[in-house]
């Protein structure tokens, strides 16, 4: 059992991420004590589906015993290497050409970080020093899209599009720029694919011209599938459109795929769904399936070479303490071992269930859209499904639901908004996508009957 002297030292001194501190003071922390595969313990001694894979990154599942023996081994033999001075160890090198394997088109080189959002900081001073390589400093400026997100530290929030990681930070910076998402179920243009990319390629043009031109902008950001935003699925083509145009005007165009790499949506990659090489690909989360942090950025051939050439003999001034981490290169080795050893194949399998199961629940009342790719999903709830009328902030969406599906024994991702998240690790059994299914149709049906919600069905 959760001890209260635990409780009262976590409100005392732990700061928890993208939280109300006052409110979860107020409220406790609710420990989770042990995992195996698909299911998480609570210290209470409730097991609960994770149908969010941790933040969208067990995508092994818990407790991989080839992991564990991996990272172990590492711990022994050489806990740290530094990849400063020339120097280096085996797994971070075995582990970039594996990548590199994988990875579309020329994305051959790699350079390792401790997660997404210092992935996406990378990118940008990539960026900036291989214009400065080709003498076009002026190219400062930077892109992305509405509901994107691109981490939370202080450049990457700037180009993350969500209102809580601006407000009291000074953020958006004037170098960082947005356009509208795809977002289907709420596009102004309609739910046609063809119009929906055709307004998009518009708005990334016009935004273009509004900044004075190609010769301004430096790199275009997109996810292939806007994760933190609402699960957001362009229809198929978009990224391809948008990819064509950036190559058209030389625009950098980088593909952040720390939600969707390793399987997530199906292949290892989910640029490779539309068979596009991007100049810079960051990657986290599945790299390690969250045992251990790490992430990744992939540079084209071009890139590198370009800004290897610049700096001739000179120092390439970017680097930090754990980038290359042995033990962390370890841990994401076993990993791509257990996706090249059929974890993808059952994704794949699972993906496809959890997509036909979720779509069931359309003729809910309260469900409005169901979209996703492989295992990667979301529902959006509505009170009136013509009008797309989004669940009244009196019914606190977020947090009835996220507390109602726990007590029905699964992990969701409940937005503001009324949207719930669907990750859950690649690893799950048909019984366990069935489960997810089944008891978020009570969770539902449970909101259904809240008085806030009722008041305004349509």
């Amino acid at each position: 059992m959760l001890s209260n002297s635990l409780i009262e030292l976590d409100r005392a001194h732990l700061v928890h991420p993208v939280a109300s501190w006052r409110g979860h003071e107020k409220a406790g922390v609710r420990m989770l004590t042990s995992a195996k595969g698909a299911t998480v313990t609570d210290a209470t001694g409730h097991t609960l589906i994770d149908g969010f894979a941790g933040l969208w990154c067990v995508n092994a599942g818990y407790g991989q015993e080839s992991v564990i023996e991996a990272a172990t081994k590492q711990l022994r033999e050489l806990p740290y290497a530094t990849g400063y001075f020339g120097l280096g160890s085996e797994p971070p090198i075995r582990l970039a050409a594996r990548l590199a394997d994988h990875a579309p088109g020329d994305l051959d080189h790699v350079y390792f970080t401790l997660g997404g959002s210092d992935a996406v900081d990378s990118t940008v001073r990539f960026a900036r020093y291989y214009w400065n390589a080709r003498g076009l400093p002026q190219k400062d400026q930077f892109l992305s899209l509405e509901q994107g997100y691109h981490g939370s530290s202080t450049v990457g929030a700037g180009l993350t599009a969500l209102p809580v990681f601006h407000a009291g930070f000074g953020l958006p910076m004037d170098w960082q720029h947005k356009i509208p998402s795809h977002y289907s179920y709420r596009n102004p243009v309609g739910s046609d694919p063809a119009a929906i990319i055709a307004a998009s390629v518009a708005q990334l043009r016009a935004k273009v011209e509004e900044l004075g031109g190609a010769g301004r902008v430096a790199a275009f950001y997109a996810e292939p599938i806007q994760g933190s935003g609402g699960v957001l699925v362009p229809p198929p083509g978009w990224m391809k459109a948008m990819r064509e145009v950036c190559t058209e005007l030389d625009i950098l165009f980088v593909a952040d795929e720390v939600i969707t790499g390793f399987g997530r949506t199906g292949p290892m990659f989910a640029c490779s769904d539309e068979g596009i090489v991007p100049d810079m690909l960051t990657c986290a989360k599945g790299l390690t399936s969250g045992y251990v942090p790490m992430g990744a950025v992939f540079l084209s051939d071009r890139m590198y070479q370009t800004i290897a050439d610049h700096a001739g003999a000179a120092a390439i001034g970017h680097g930090f303490t754990y980038s290359a981490h042995p033990v962390s290169a370890a841990v994401g080795l076993a990993v791509l071992d257990l996706y090249e050893g059929g974890l993808l194949e059952n994704g794949r399998r699972m993906g496809a269930r959890l997509q036909a199961g979720l779509a069931g629940l359309a003729d809910h009342p309260l469900v409005g859209d169901v979209r996703g790719r492989g295992m990667l999903a979301a529902v959006e709830l509505v009170t009136d499904k013509a009008a797309k009328t989004p669940l009244p902030a009196a019914a606190m969406p977020a947090q009835r639901i996220f507390d109602r599906a726990w007590a029905n024994g699964l992990v969701i991702r409940a937005f503001g908004n009324g949207v719930l998240g669907y990750a859950p690790p690649l690893c799950c059994t048909g019984a366990e996508i069935d489960a997810i299914v089944e008891r978020t149709r009570l969770t539902l049906d449970q909101t259904l009957e809240d008085p806030d919600v009722r008041a305004v069905l349509g």
